[in-house]
């Protein structure tokens, strides 16, 4: 009957000759790639001819183990990173795409509950440029006022008190026609915008199936 002890030698005995066996092995690996010239170059480590070369690593058979890749230059190095960075930035914008599409889906049960919050918000909009359209209207009123008493001072030298009511006058005028102005550049984007909101949602909705949308009123205050 073979002891406990002799047992354990044994095995100790074919572990060691495992270690060695896969030992000898590794150390059979070659390292292959081709130079400079193009020649295939080998040897058991890595020759100095494959650094900064692509090269195979094969075991003792000839066959692959491994395929490594030349190490980047400086340029492809920065052409990687602006590869990277570029996906990165895809990769962001998709998310953010699918944010906004899901948002906009959530909010509006149909393209009518878009015209409706664009006419709202449209509503109080002009509502809040009442008192720039106040301001041109009075301004346009008293200009009127003033043209008339300039008509008694057409050969004679205008009074200093009314040259200066005139001056303040077409200031006001011009000050108010660039805010109307400005107020008319903000109303047009917000009708883009509730205009590419709804074209978006109606694309995802029905897809790229042209519908009938109604038009909101055209901004017709005076000028």
């Amino acid at each position: 009957m073979v002891s406990a002890k002799h047992f354990s030698i044994a095995a100790g005995l074919v572990a060691v000759l495992g270690l060695a066996a896969a030992g000898d092995a590794s150390a059979r690996s070659s390292y292959c790639c081709n130079d400079a010239n193009g020649k295939l170059t080998c040897g058991d480590m890595l020759p100095v001819a494959c650094h900064k070369r692509a090269y195979r690593i094969l075991d003792e058979r000839g066959r692959l183990v491994k395929e490594v890749e030349a190490p980047l230059t400086p340029e492809q190095r920065v052409l990687r990173d602006a590869e990277t960075a570029k996906k990165v930035e895809e990769a962001k914008k998709a998310a953010e795409d699918k944010r906004h599409n899901e948002a906009l889906l959530a909010t509006y049960p149909s393209e009518k509950d878009i015209d409706v919050a664009r006419d709202r918000a449209l509503a109080d909009f002009d509502k809040a440029s009442a008192d720039t359209q106040k301001r041109y209207d009075e301004a346009t009123k008293e200009k009127k006022k003033l043209d008339a008493e300039k008509e008694f001072y057409v050969k004679k030298p205008m009074p200093t008190n009314l040259k200066r009511q005139v001056e303040d006058n077409e200031a006001a005028i011009k000050a108010a026609q660039a805010a109307l102005d400005g107020r008319k550049q903000e109303r047009d984007a917000l009708l883009a915008k509730y205009g590419d909101e709804k074209k978006h949602y109606m694309e995802l909705r029905y897809g790229n199936t042209p519908r009938t949308a109604d038009t909101p009123a055209a901004d017709k205050r005076p000028r």
